[in-house]
């Protein structure tokens, strides 16, 4: 395996982060543990590509069973799940949400809506990683069971179905083995999901323990009936499928990098093509000199004297025509460029569109808040000669409606 194509995981330890390098075998080996409790801080990144897990405290489990199996509603579907339990994804803040499939029947599906906190100072490595996941996502387990182990100094669980991960969460206990405080919570989450007709019958608990075979699992040894494994926490995998997660600011940086690697290629195409026609230019220049001269002394011989007033009132008419010659400014060049911005695939329509070369006023209505933020934010990229205001979306009965306007503070011209 190349060099380039190495995966480094940084995974959340039991007090702090530890850095997971890709061995020649394709698993992974700890090269590093016990690291600083902010990704921030952590440095001696190995090379090659990194992967970030999340940790459970880091985002919100919302697994529901869907009354349909169409994989293409699955996200939508999820979105409105998270909405009416109160959580919704940061729009501004990145691709922070994903949709894993659990089981599917002939109509239904299980699934598990994943909103992540929007990342705060320190949340984020010094390096950008090239993938995010969840933590809980990347320790293989079989069947049905429930496996609790440590992260940042607190005991979180996970419950899996077949495998897959069906929820998780963090708890408040911090001891050497897991307290009454953390079995019940457990429990409460279990008693939740059954509510949801998400029933779950676990085969095995496991307690990856800090200590290893040694460690002990306090108040869940006789809990669930089933058998209880004390042993350490497995080592981690990347999980599969992947996802889809992938904060603003790591967008950003990954836009930064293209953009200059964009800069470097062009200034090195303008250095050969300047060094391949230095000398006609330089004569080129002379001759264009000369021939600006001669044009402008015929320019002001033709210009009127006695009837200034005339001459700035053609070129008064003239510059009218601006509307039609320069293509920025035609409003049917603006809706196009306005409807280039909508979001691909996206519900988002707008009601009114009122554009002239000096403003344009766009009232729209989305299907879900994300969408309607994203369009304001292409808006003001797609269209920088205009000052917009794009306000976030407001929530109506029938999804959420949006009001952008864009003028041009730098132009006279009357609409």
């Amino acid at each position: 395996m190349s060099k380039q194509q190495e995966m480094s995981l940084l995974v959340p330890g039991v007090r702090g982060w530890e850095i997971w390098k890709q061995a020649t075998t394709g698993g992974f080996v700890l090269q590093s543990a016990d690291g600083p409790a902010r990704a921030s801080e952590l440095t001696n990144l190995p090379g090659g590509n990194l992967a970030m897990l999340f940790p459970v405290r880091g985002f919100h489990a919302l697994p529901f069973k869907a009354s349909s199996a169409d994989d293409s509603l699955f996200d939508d579907l999820a979105a409105m799940h998270a909405e009416r339990l109160g959580v919704r994804a940061d729009p501004m803040a990145g691709q922070l949400s994903d949709t894993f499939l659990i089981t599917k029947e002939e109509e239904s599906a299980t699934l598990l809506g994943v909103v992540l906190k929007s990342p705060g100072d320190g949340d984020l490595p010094p390096r950008s990683p090239k993938e995010f996941d969840l933590s809980a996502r990347a320790y293989p387990v079989r069947g049905e069971a429930i496996a609790v182990w440590m992260e940042f100094g607190r005991w979180v669980f996970a419950i899996f179905r077949n495998g897959k991960l069906l929820y998780s969460q963090a708890t408040s206990s911090g001891g050497a083995a897991p307290d009454g405080a953390c079995l019940k919570e457990i429990q409460l989450a279990l008693g939740q999901m059954a509510i949801q007709g998400l029933q779950i019958k676990p085969e095995a608990v496991h307690v990856w323990s800090p200590e290893g075979d040694a460690g002990s699992a306090g108040s869940l040894t006789d809990a669930f009936h089933v058998p209880v494994k004390v042993t350490p926490r497995p080592d981690p995998v990347l999980p599969e499928p992947r996802s889809k997660l992938l904060p603003a600011d790591v967008r950003a940086a990954r836009r930064a990098a293209k953009s200059q690697q964009q800069k470097v290629a062009a200034i090195a195409a303008v250095a050969l093509a300047y060094l391949g026609v230095g000398g006609w230019f330089g004569y080129g220049l002379w001759k264009d000199h000369s021939q600006i001269k001669k044009l402008t002394a015929e320019a002001e011989s033709i210009a009127p004297e006695d009837d200034r007033m005339a001459y700035e009132k053609h070129l008064a008419m003239w510059s009218e025509l601006d509307l039609v010659v320069d293509g920025n400014k035609a409003p049917v060049e603006l809706m196009s460029r306005v409807a280039k911005a909508i979001p691909l695939n996206q519900v988002v329509r707008l009601k009114l569109a009122e554009i002239n070369a000096n403003e344009i006023k766009l009232d729209g209505e989305a299907l879900q808040a994300g969408p309607a933020s994203q369009f304001g934010v292409t808006l003001t990229r797609s269209l920088p000669e205009f000052k917009w205001e794009t306000p976030p979306p407001s929530s109506g009965s029938k999804g959420w409606t949006f009001r952008f306007n864009g003028t041009r503070p730098d132009s006279n011209l009357t609409p």
